[in-house]
């Protein structure tokens, strides 16, 4: 990983801090000219500099033999990090750089790994000999060196991880690396089977929840990609599925907003699905999502919003999106049997839906008694592993269209 990756120097980030320690140190040394390489492939690499010259010699990008280069045998032992006068060192005065620049007095500390491993190096030099020149200046230059190679390594690291977790997305998306699942959707009025919620489910180990795989995806680039994958093996079920049942899918705001998303459902299919809008964060822009789904819906696409109860970003999708389907969050719907404020939550955000024209679903039912206080309330449609866990498709597709235990309560 090359510390390319740092070379932002906008305030605060690591390559300001970098570069404002290197003019801090290159004026407190009185030096012309001070700058950060990196060891790359056989070539030092300027990644910093600094000067107050009219023509600084030191680009940053620019790049030359490492074996040619000052850095090289300072980080090596085989030059002093110290010269009052480079003509006067039998190494340095071979060195066709020493005379191209030219170079006076010059320090140079390496900047090494956690191992020790040098990587590079903070050098400073003038363009005439000093003599004033300290091992107290080289002190100064060696604490720089350190806190630059501390910042280096700290990016490196993220940079490291960064690289890792998109290498990690590229291959599932790729190898097509996972499944999807179908949970069962009822009409409480009379238990008959509406629907599914497709949910994937990732193969690579260890194995991790889909939300952190979709989180990361989008971390690295890669959301939309990984989400419209999940779309496109979700939409497979339909051949297998009955006709009656329509699929819910799970997006993003962005990814609706997103180039794929218009040519991801064929019209055939638009009246059998349902958009389950994720994401609790606020929409930049109702109107350019409501412009985006109005083609589809108008076609026989139907909007669902998700967690509705949990945040003051559900209830905006709701005001301004005018869904036909609001979901409960689970947080009101477990343990509402024993919570009269979860209870007097529901009850308000299912009368609302009513008045709206919504159907009100009520997800993460787990238990017959809270499944009751459900039907009492008056939601519409129930989710949960009470009613079905998550199957996969051939067992999903073998369900009967009416639940029996349902049946009986309804």
């Amino acid at each position: 990983m090359s510390l390319a990756s740092i070379l932002d120097i906008r305030p605060g980030t690591t390559g300001e801090q970098i570069q404002s320690i290197l003019r801090s140190v290159r004026r407190h040394l009185a030096m012309d000219v001070g700058f950060v390489s990196e060891f790359l492939n056989g070539n030092r690499v300027f990644r910093f500099s600094d000067s107050e010259t009219y023509s600084n010699p030191v680009v940053v990008g620019a790049s030359d033999p490492l074996d040619k280069s000052f850095c090289y045998y300072i980080a090596r032992g085989l030059m002093p990090e110290i010269m009052h006068d480079a003509r006067e060192n039998p190494v340095a005065a071979q060195l066709p750089v020493t005379d191209a620049l030219p170079v006076g007095a010059h320090l140079s500390v390496p900047l090494r790994y956690d191992d020790g491993t040098p990587f590079g190096t903070l050098c400073c030099f003038s363009f005439t000999p000093d003599r004033t020149l300290t091992t107290r200046d080289l002190g100064v230059l060696r604490l720089c060196a350190d806190v630059v190679s501390a910042a280096m390594q700290k990016d490196r690291s993220a940079a490291l991880d960064l690289e890792a977790r998109r290498s990690r997305i590229e291959q599932v998306i790729a190898a097509g690396d996972l499944d999807m699942v179908f949970q069962p959707l009822y009409r409480v009025a009379d238990a008959q089977l509406i629907g599914f919620e497709a949910l994937s489910r990732f193969r690579p180990e260890p194995r991790r929840p889909p939300d952190t795989w979709f989180a990361e995806a989008e971390a690295v680039g890669l959301g939309e990609e990984l989400k419209f994958l999940a779309v496109e093996r979700a939409l497979t079920a339909f051949s297998r599925l009955d006709p009656t049942l329509r699929l819910t899918l799970n997006l993003s705001p962005g990814a609706i907003l997103g180039p794929r998303f218009a040519s991801a459902i064929t019209e055939a299919l638009l009246h059998r699905v349902v958009i389950e809008l994720t994401e609790h964060a606020e929409v930049p822009s109702y109107e350019a999502l409501r412009s985006a789904l109005a083609p589809a819906r108008a076609k026989g696409l139907r909007l669902a919003i998700d967690d509705v109860g949990a945040g003051h970003a559900t209830f905006r999708h709701v005001l301004d999106l005018a869904p036909e389907m609001i979901k409960l969050d689970r947080s009101l719907v477990h343990g509402i049997h024993t919570d009269n404020a979860r209870r007097a939550l529901a009850e308000a955000l299912t009368m609302y839906g009513r008045r709206i024209g919504c159907e009100v679903v009520a997800e993460g039912i787990e238990t017959a008694d809270d499944y009751a206080i459900l039907q009492d309330i008056g939601v519409t449609r129930a989710q949960g592993y009470l009613l079905g866990r998550p199957l996969p498709l051939a067992e999903a597709a073998a369900l009967p269209l009416r639940h029996g235990t349902l049946a009986a309560r309804a």
